[in-house]
């Protein structure tokens, strides 16, 4: 017995190899595509963030998991290809001037808005209010939320089908400038500062605006912001009505990324990775949101080369969100939105 235990280990490597070649843990390639591993990351975290937004706001008002918080991404995005096939945008893209492209981008960009705000206030007045207002349990909520995805996943199912919508080309990537050999083009630049931007001044108009310092009250304490004067259901729609403007201009730059990647299910695991950015950054905090999204996109281009196959991407950054939480339940940051200070 004892000999057979020693030989153990000298035979695992030519077992491992066997049955596991599908791994290819490739240092070299992750060496070599760092660079443009990181932009291309940031580009993918920035749509995370974007949409983290929402799960964020929600839960901290509310402590709800809104889990069809990607089904108001989703309806955005089927705005967007709506808006840009109505005016002329295909696979190829239109020969327009810039500012004419600029144009149809913003109208693109408010009709997912639009789309989304009206799917999370739906969600939020037949879904939500009615519990809120029996007082049921957190466990109703979550059951709730996760029937509320469901049912909308297949209502876009029922009048759009099973096939992706055809693909939406807004233009062509041109290089701008090179970060230590990797080329930074347009459609990078657009997202990530675009994004980051929004996410700004999402961060100030909640620290600094009246309805922000409501927002921050009902998510400290609902009942004595109640007291003093606060409207807690309009707040709570308030909150959803944010989140529902975020996730479409998220819409939008996934649109520009992926341009044939809208589904009827395709909010699904950009919403699972949303949520791992939300709780990576520290769930509740506005600001945890953006540096989550932000590493989920890094960390999965990161493990995609270094395993050597795009499906280990997921995968790594859930990975390294169970590690992180093992250590700091709380996320990185790990402030409420309730405790946060003007």
């Amino acid at each position: 017995m004892l000999a057979t235990l020693l030989a153990l280990p000298a035979a695992l490597p030519a077992s491992v190899h066997a049955d596991s070649s599908w791994i290819n843990f490739d240092v070299n390639s992750l060496v070599q595509n760092f660079w443009p591993a990181t932009f291309d990351g940031l580009t993918f975290g920035a749509i995370y963030a974007l949409v983290a937004l929402g799960y964020t706001l929600v839960y901290g008002v509310l402590n709800l998991i809104n889990f069809a918080h990607s089904e108001v991404f989703i309806m955005g995005c089927y705005g967007v290809v709506a808006t840009l096939t109505t005016l002329g945008f295909g696979p190829n893209p239109p020969n327009l001037s810039i500012w004419a492209i600029i144009a149809n981008l913003l109208l693109a960009m408010i009709v997912g808005m639009v789309f989304s705000v009206v799917t999370a206030f739906v969600i939020e007045r037949v879904a939500y209010r009615p519990l809120r207002r029996r007082g049921a349990s957190r466990l109703a909520f979550l059951i709730t939320a996760i029937g509320a995805s469901f049912s909308i996943q297949y209502i876009i199912f029922l009048v759009r089908g099973s096939n992706a919508e055809p693909a939406v080309t807004m233009f062509i990537p041109t290089p701008v400038f090179q970060v230590f050999g990797a080329i930074i083009d347009s459609q990078q630049l657009t997202i990530i500062i675009a994004a980051i931007v929004m996410m700004v001044a999402t961060d100030q108009y909640i620290r600094r605006s009246r309805v922000g310092r409501g927002i921050r009250a009902v998510a400290q304490d609902p009942d004595t912001a109640t007291l003093m004067g606060v409207n807690k259901d309009r707040i709570i729609v308030t909150t959803f009505v944010i989140g529902g403007i975020l996730a479409g201009a998220a819409a939008l730059f996934y649109v520009m990324k992926v341009p044939s990647g809208v589904i009827y299910n395709g909010g699904f695991v950009l919403g699972i990775k949303a949520f791992a950015a939300a709780v990576l950054g520290g769930i509740g905090n506005v600001r945890g949101a953006l540096l989550g999204g932000l590493l989920i996109g890094v960390i999965g281009n990161y493990g995609q080369l270094l395993l050597g196959d795009s499906q280990w991407t997921d995968v790594v950054a859930f990975i390294v969100l169970v590690l992180v939480l093992l250590v700091r339940p709380s996320g990185l940051l790990g402030q409420s939105l309730g405790r946060s200070r003007a």
